[in-house]
């Protein structure tokens, strides 16, 4: 492996549920008309939320449920737990399976994440978003459609990193999520112009890359 070498993220497991039972749907507190519901596990949970994000835009979707697990995958409570569940509510069988192809192709080719060092123990995920989906806009606060850079690194590297990339751009914090998080990572959502975002993204990954090289340096 090599440095800058993409690490694409895989779904563990995919249901279609075409008619959710009435009483299930009213414990998810899904709403008159959201009758299937999709269900996905991936190894990696960063990657499945933008691509959540995304099926919100190719399918009349939302996203009713998405949590990360505790400790990431390699403590799942099985081989098919992974890092995270999602679920994807929907009014009919053909609409949510819309919404899971679309989550599973953005998993696969552009939900990518990096590795920092030669021996690949180092990762973070630089992902710019030109345009949010519902779910990110729920989750942040944000208009549909707004520009956000989703930074995701090691604690260390990625809150010396979040300082660089507010630095190089015109740029905001729309979300924080402070180490450790469930999978023991950093994380924050910037948002402003594409160009802003890209520019942040950038200078995010050239801060991870530096403490991945020089790990002690002040």
């Amino acid at each position: 492996m090599g440095i800058l070498d993409p690490l694409p993220a895989k779904a563990l497991a995919v249901r279609l549920i075409p008619q959710v039972s009435p009483a299930y749907a009213r414990t998810l507190g899904l709403r008159p008309g959201q009758c299937s519901l999709g269900l996905l596990t991936g190894d990696n949970d960063d990657a499945t939320y933008v691509s959540i994000d995304e099926a919100t835009k190719m399918a009349d979707v939302e996203v009713i449920y998405a949590r990360s697990f505790y400790a990431g995958s390699r403590h799942a409570s099985g081989p098919l737990s992974g890092e995270i569940i999602a679920m994807i509510a929907g009014p009919d069988p053909a609409e949510v399976s819309s919404g899971l192809d679309a989550a599973l192709r953005y998993m696969a080719e552009r939900a990518l994440w990096y590795s920092a060092d030669e021996q690949g123990g180092i990762t973070f995920f630089p992902h710019v978003i030109a345009q949010i989906g519902s779910y990110l806009a729920k989750i942040t606060g944000l208009p549909p459609r707004s520009a956000v850079a989703y930074l995701v690194a090691p604690p260390l590297e990625g809150c010396f990193a979040l300082d660089a990339a507010l630095k190089a751009a015109a740029v905001e914090i729309a979300l924080y999520t402070a180490p450790p998080s469930e999978t023991n990572f950093m994380g924050a959502i910037l948002t402003g112009e594409q160009s802003a975002c890209e520019a942040a993204a950038q200078a995010f990954q050239a801060a991870v890359l530096e403490v991945a090289r020089q790990p002690i340096l002040y």
